[in-house]
């Protein structure tokens, strides 16, 4: 077997078709856009945004945003023509296989998981800073310092939303949707 053999869109379509092995539609196409949304507007946007404004850009910040806006359009563009040409689950991985084959799927999927692990990591961490920042208490160095042991905040924020995600999907649509609306109240002030 070769490692660049594509699998056809048609085979990748029957394949999510096996009984017992379907997903069931539970998100409509609104709690798609705002989780597609919630993924462009990351936590990073407030974690680094402020010193970026602050030491390097200025107000050319507005202007690295407008461009940073059009590059993202342009990747959901590219990721909707790739879902309507391989209508399946399965994200990049499942692109990358139809079209690149199956040793470029492997690598992408790993990457995948590489990119969801430490961006769960740094998105936590982030977070973990503004709980510090609002406790009105002070959390020992060791917890909540710049070079903690453990990052207890870091640990509360991916236990709490690990619970979210095993209450279900759309409960997980719902509260997504809150926290996008929130994000984008906040990029628009």
């Amino acid at each position: 077997m070769s490692v660049l053999k594509t699998k056809p869109v048609e085979q990748c379509i029957s394949d999510t078709e096996v009984e017992g092995h379907q997903l069931r539609r539970d998100l409509s196409a609104l709690d798609l856009t705002v989780f597609g949304v919630g993924v462009t507007i990351g936590t990073g946007i407030f974690v680094l945004t402020g010193v970026a404004a602050a030491t390097k850009a200025g107000p050319a910040i507005a202007l690295s945003f407008v461009v940073a806006a059009v590059a993202c359009a342009l990747a959901g563009l590219c990721y909707a023509e790739l879902a309507s040409a391989v209508p399946v689950a399965g994200s990049a991985y499942t692109f990358s296989y139809a079209t690149l084959g199956e040793l470029i799927a492997w690598i992408i999927g790993w990457d995948l998981v590489l990119e969801f692990t430490l961006g769960g990591a740094a998105v936590a961490k982030g977070w973990s800073k503004y709980l510090v920042e609002l406790l009105p208490f002070t959390l020992p160095a060791s917890i909540a310092g710049d070079s903690p042991t453990v990052d207890v905040p870091a640990a509360l924020v991916v236990a709490a939303l690990t619970v979210v995600a095993i209450i279900g999907v759309k409960f997980s649509a719902r509260f997504n949707s809150l926290l996008v609306a929130v994000k984008v109240a906040v990029v628009l002030a």
